[in-house]
């Protein structure tokens, strides 16, 4: 058992530093190590057991006493994380960590290129986690990674919700049915950039005429603007609708989340 971990959790669990102080509640750590050390012997075997990996790719901890207090307080945060995400029903996530000096060839062979930084393996795809590292806010990213990449509009309640959302990127499409071949592609679009752009669609055409859509017609909506971009030469295919999101996509615009904030200060940053 990991006493120092289990003595900064209580810190940080009854202090100022509390990591669940404005976001969702996290509980006291139990002293039960669920982060996997991870190298060239075990990555493999270890990766397999779950559906969705994260893998802390960081810099060798040395003998500096505060580089090592930082990084107990870094793994701390992800075994809150492991823990709270052990109660998952439907999905098995794994948490693990890489050095940067001693596994230079596991990740490597993985394509993590950047040390400091947080990836998540999901299916084919690997995600890139900007936020900060802290228990709640990487458990809430992890629960958006694990949900559909687009999301379905059926109603006037759903229809509702889309509208409520202002601060972010949105896109919506109108299709005949999931088995459509248009909406495919519009689904593999989706899944280049969940979660960090909301895509919607709807099959059906009572909530397309409120939405002013056309079969096969997505609409771009920037944060806060009322009316939407038509995206032009529908129908799409993936590589049409990427392309035109990346040309449109500015993270400046977006609200600074925990989830996000390195992005957008280095959007920022290269913009000024």
């Amino acid at each position: 058992m990991k006493w120092n971990l289990v003595f900064l959790g209580l810190l940080l669990t009854f202090g100022q530093l509390s990591w669940g102080q404005k976001g969702m509640d996290i509980p006291e750590y139990d002293g039960k190590d669920r982060v996997h050390d991870l190298n060239a012997k075990n990555y493999k075997s270890v990766m397999k057991k779950y559906d969705v990996m994260v893998v802390y790719y960081h810099e060798h901890v040395g003998s500096s006493k505060v580089a090592q207090k930082q990084f107990q307080i870094e793994e701390l945060a992800l075994e809150l994380a492991a823990q709270v995400l052990e109660d998952l029903d439907d999905e098995d996530i794994g948490i693990g960590l890489l050095d940067e000096k001693k596994d230079k060839a596991v990740a490597k062979k993985l394509g993590l290129d950047e040390a400091d930084s947080i990836y998540i393996f999901i299916e084919d795809e690997v995600i890139e986690y900007d936020g900060e590292l802290a228990a709640d806010t990487l458990v809430e990213f992890l629960y958006d990674v694990i949900e559909d990449p687009v999301e379905i509009i059926d109603n006037v309640r759903e229809l509702k919700g889309f509208h409520n959302i202002e601060e972010d990127i949105k896109l919506v499409g109108f299709f005949k049915s999931q088995k459509s071949e248009h909406y495919q592609e519009y689904e593999d679009a989706a899944e280049e950039f969940h979660p960090h752009i909301k895509f919607f669609a709807t099959f059906n055409p009572k909530v397309a005429k409120s939405l002013d859509l056309k079969l096969n017609e997505v609409d771009f909506y920037e944060p806060f603007m009322d009316e939407p971009v038509v995206i032009p030469g529908k129908p799409y295919s993936e590589k049409e609708l990427v392309a035109f999101i990346e040309d449109n996509d500015r993270p400046t615009l977006r609200k600074m989340q925990p989830y996000n904030m390195y992005e957008i200060w280095f959007a920022t940053i290269n913009s000024a």
